[in-house]
């Protein structure tokens, strides 16, 4: 697809921006950025009075400051080829910069009235999405908090959305930036209305997320999505918590690194699947046209890295759909994924598994990427690299196949692969079926016969209280015995206090009244 450009040097200078998270001066451009401000900062009264009405008057490459305060939404807007996916912001400029000038003090509110992010049933204002970034490249999204957009009629309940084109099985969004941004909801008036997703990519190619945070979604805190094998996003210093999955990812690969990054007290910490959804399947973490990544030195260019996931065991969070079906107490889960690396992370106090690898049945047909059976479109997971782990205290629900590593296979494909996962203190990590570290050490891509491993199938089914999967090979759903924790209660938690913000919201802006040499006025 054509891409709007200014310059070369503009669209080059922002490139480096996204790959090294670094803030520096707005490039030149053949007309002076301008910098439109919102609300009033300091005794400093600026140009409009809401976010979108800045929007509305921007260009490319202008930035607009929102000075602190609450920003309540009464009603959105739809792109005129989306109308079914309104939105409190919605931004269809492309190179504009959005920063907030505090981020806990920044809040775009789908509330209508009462306190900020009101927990009162009368004060939300029903479905609508916040800040919804559509098909337009190179757009950042910095410094601010964002709440209460909840679901209902039409693509709606998410906070921070970079759309290029939902359901449209193809890339329309190229580059973006997503800095110190928070997303959570803290009301809940049941599944069809509750906030479906915090900071969100779909159809998009080119960014990164760098400090921020997601809690109380009912799908997840974070989604990338429908991007194929030409994701190239990065997940940096993330922190997910209370959802239904902490990150979800369907039909998301290529370039794709999650690192530095805190998942806990999810009901699934971590998952990233093929599926008919969210389409084209499947997902592949394979780098794109044969190259070789510079972090894991092979072929495979999804990586999940230097993260910290723990405690996951948490039942009584908003679940909805096929995401309420992430099985409690789990670290991680790769669904029907493909070529992925896991390296170099900590999983600890995960009821359940640190980590699973397991196929995902849908409905069908079509089933591209996967197998049509009488019973499911099967999409099997394959080619996975799980290696150089730590893993503490996982598996203490103590149901048989429960423990650090578990895996299954339906059909015959490439080789998983499992080395130098260690527990915490000393001894190798344990795994399901035992030896797998000693039998397939390393990712040959030489196809092996299928493991059904029947007894943590029929364990995941059980703990997920999803009958797509045992009884597919025979199993039996819930085997005698089986103990997992199930929602008793959706509890919704409030924001931890003083999340980071940005040192100087200033850097890198043009000079403008709130902003005197680089710096706050």
């Amino acid at each position: 697809m054509k891409r709007i450009r200014r310059t070369a040097l503009w669209w080059a200078a922002v490139s480096l921006l996204m790959a090294g998270g670094a803030y520096a001066a707005a490039p030149s451009t053949p007309l002076q950025p301008r910098v439109l401000l919102v609300g009033t900062y300091h005794g400093i009264p600026g140009q409009y009075s809401t976010v979108q009405a800045a929007v509305a008057a921007a260009g490319p490459g202008d930035w607009i400051l929102v000075a602190p305060g609450d920003y309540k939404t009464s009603g959105g807007t739809a792109p005129a080829d989306a109308t079914d996916s309104p939105a409190g912001v919605l931004v269809q400029t492309p190179g504009l910069w959005i920063r907030g000038m505090d981020r806990n003090g920044v809040v775009i509110d789908g509330t209508k009235s009462g306190p900020q992010c009101s927990t009162n049933a009368g004060d939300q204002n029903g479905p609508l999405n916040g800040i919804m970034v559509w098909k337009a490249d190179n757009v950042w999204v910095q410094n601010l908090t964002v709440c209460n957009f909840l679901a209902g009629k039409g693509n709606t309940g998410n906070e921070i959305w970079w759309n290029g084109g939902a359901d449209s099985a193809k890339i329309g969004g190229w580059g973006y930036g997503g800095d110190y941004l928070t997303a959570t909801s803290t009301y809940y008036g049941g599944e069809s209305t509750a906030a479906q997703y915090g900071i969100f990519s779909s159809n998009w190619s080119g960014g990164t997320w760098d400090h921020t945070y997601a809690s109380n979604f009912n799908d997840s805190g974070y989604y990338i999505g429908a991007c194929q094998n030409i994701c190239n996003q990065t997940v940096d210093h993330a922190w997910a918590e209370y959802n239904a999955l902490g990150y979800s990812g369907s039909n998301s690969g290529g370039q794709l690194v999650v690192q530095n990054s805190q998942f806990d007290n999810n009901e699934d910490g971590f998952d990233t699947n093929t599926q008919n959804g969210d389409n084209p399947p499947p997902q592949d973490g394979t780098c794109p046209k044969g190259a070789i990544s510079p972090i894991t030195h092979t072929t495979s260019c999804w990586v999940f890295m230097h993260n910290w996931v723990h405690d996951n065991n948490n039942p009584n969070v908003p679940a909805l759909g096929s995401a309420a079906a992430g099985p409690v107490g789990t670290g991680i889960s790769l669904s029907g994924a493909r070529n992925d690396t896991i390296m170099d992370n900590l999983f600890q106090n995960n009821g359940a598994w640190g980590t699973i690898l397991v196929p995902y049945p849908d409905s069908g047909p079509p089933c591209t990427g996967g197998t049509l059976t009488p019973v499911a479109c099967l999409y099997d997971e394959y080619g996975d690299a799980v290696i150089g782990n730590t893993y503490e205290h996982n598996g203490f629900f103590a149901n048989p196949t429960n423990g650090d590593i578990a895996a299954a296979n339906f059909e015959p494909d490439a080789t998983d692969c499992f080395r130098g996962n260690v527990e915490f203190g000393g001894g190798a990590a344990t795994t399901s079926p035992p030896g797998a570290q000693a039998l397939y050490p390393s990712c040959t891509g030489q196809t092996v016969l299928p493991d059904l491993n029947p007894l943590f199938v029929d364990e995941v089914a059980c703990d997920s209280q999803s009958v797509s999967i045992g009884p597919v090979m025979g199993g039996t759903f819930c085997p005698p015995g089986a103990k997992y924790p199930r929602r008793t209660a959706v509890v919704m938690h409030p924001l931890p206090n003083n999340l980071d913000t940005m040192a100087n919201p200033c850097q890198g802006a043009p000079a403008n009244p709130w902003c005197v040499d680089g710096n706050p006025a």
